[in-house]
């Protein structure tokens, strides 16, 4: 009985071992968030992660306040609070740059990824790990020789770090590694070979790990893994040994958006059953032909090449961040519409774009969610001020977890952070 007690409060505290894609919510949730979370009082939250009840954010901030704004903390680019209540925890680690990537790690601890170079005096360029009382745990000794990290995950003993990186610890590693989850030494065994033939860079903007932790998708300046093309996005068997590059793969992203966007994919997640996955992108343009400013839902069985199941089209605003948990597929950025395939942006020099909706185009700012059979948009409208865009969504038991550049959520005021709950 014990046992199942423990399980029941894990499940329903967020405490049970570190996962990959998103949890499977039953429904949509609530368009009137909680009144609890603490609000973030300048810059961006990048990330967020749930360790137990503590949900950590990260990005790039000064300060923080409690829910009623009465109290003020410095907590610079990264704190917690209370998943449950919102009180802002006593973590305070000092980090001397933004934070870009957060994940769970073992026995309480949370992995960090970003542009630092020291954690909490120590050099330590862009990988640490913090326990929840905000110590650097020393033996995880992982480190980048420049450039940043973007994209975390822990499974099965193993941290997966995704950025713009050529060495982790000395190992030369071009912008994806495995390391040891407790000590942080890299797996040598696991190289991806991406390059970026073409593009200024090589870097992994996202990746999500399959539920059964048996494939890794990552997106970005990828062109090439080994010899063979991937364009923006490629799938890696990671069961084994190494990296094992899949046959599955889309030529859906190799024609160009605007000239200024050489990369337009920005976030990737599997379903919660791991049948399928969802991008989402930027790319500055609208055409119902590409898949610029959109999000598409691909299916993951069988070998390439996979064309889009469905895709979403803003109408020339950017989507940033995606949350599916079989219910309903998340979406976050700057667009003012959705189901909008035929809208157009138009940009005067020296003025704001001009936003024309094509037909059956709907009005949902800064967020909204789609049907994941369809790609239609739902009902579901909370609104947010637009700012940049929603950079982070996790799904959790009580709800939708968002973090953001604005201060205006669900027609309420939210600091950058914001909990909707399940109805």
């Amino acid at each position: 009985m014990l046992a199942v007690l423990l399980a029941v409060i894990a499940v329903a505290t967020g405490s049970a071992t570190p996962s990959a894609a998103d949890l499977a919510q039953p429904a949509v949730v609530s368009e009137n968030p909680v009144d609890y979370t603490p609000h973030v009082l300048d810059g961006t939250v990048w990330a967020l992660a749930v360790v137990g009840r503590t949900v950590i954010a990260g990005g790039n901030f000064t300060r923080v306040s409690d829910s009623s704004g009465r109290t003020t903390y410095t907590r610079r680019n990264i704190f917690a609070f209370d998943l449950l209540d919102g009180t802002v925890r006593a973590f305070a680690p000092t980090l001397d740059g933004p934070v870009h990537a957060l994940a769970a790690g073992p026995a309480g601890t949370v992995y960090a990824g970003g542009t630092f170079t020291t954690v909490n005096g120590i050099r330590q360029r862009g990988l640490t790990r913090l326990s929840l009382t905000g110590g650097r745990e020393t033996e995880f000794r992982a480190a980048i020789t420049y450039g940043d990290v973007r994209a975390l995950t822990q499974r099965d003993g193993y941290l997966y770090a995704g950025g713009f990186f050529t060495t982790v610890s000395g190992v030369p590693r071009t912008a994806l590694a495995r390391l040891d989850a407790v000590t942080g030494a890299v797996d040598t065994g696991f190289d991806a070979q991406l390059s970026a033939p073409g593009f200024p860079r090589t870097f992994v903007e996202s990746f999500d790990l399959s539920p059964d932790g048996r494939r890794l998708v990552t997106v970005g300046a990828i062109r090439r893994s080994g010899t063979a093309v991937r364009d923006q996005i490629a799938m890696f068997d990671v069961s084994g040994p190494g990296a094992q590059l899949t046959d599955w793969y889309t030529d859906a992203y190799t024609p160009p958006c605007a000239p200024d966007y050489d990369v337009y994919v920005r976030q990737v997640k599997f379903s919660p059953d791991g049948s399928y996955l969802v991008a989402v992108s930027t790319g500055g343009t609208s055409s119902p032909l590409k898949l610029c400013d959109a999000a598409a839902r691909f299916q993951t069985s069988g070998p390439g090449p996979h064309a889009p199941v469905w895709v979403q089209h803003t109408g020339g605003n950017s989507l940033f961040a995606v949350a599916v948990t079989g219910a309903t597929v998340y979406l976050g950025g700057h667009q003012l519409y959705l189901d909008n395939p035929y809208g157009h942006k138009v940009k005067y020099p020296g003025q704001k774009p001009v936003f024309t909706p094509g037909p059956g185009a709907v009005m949902r700012p800064g967020i909204g969610a789609v049907d994941p059979d369809t790609g239609r948009a739902l009902p579901w409208n909370p609104t947010r001020a637009r700012g940049n865009g929603v950079r982070a969504f996790v799904a959790v038991p009580q709800g939708l977890l968002v973090g953001s550049d604005t201060d205006e959520l669900g027609h309420e005021y939210h600091g950058r952070l914001g909990l909707f709950p399940p109805l």
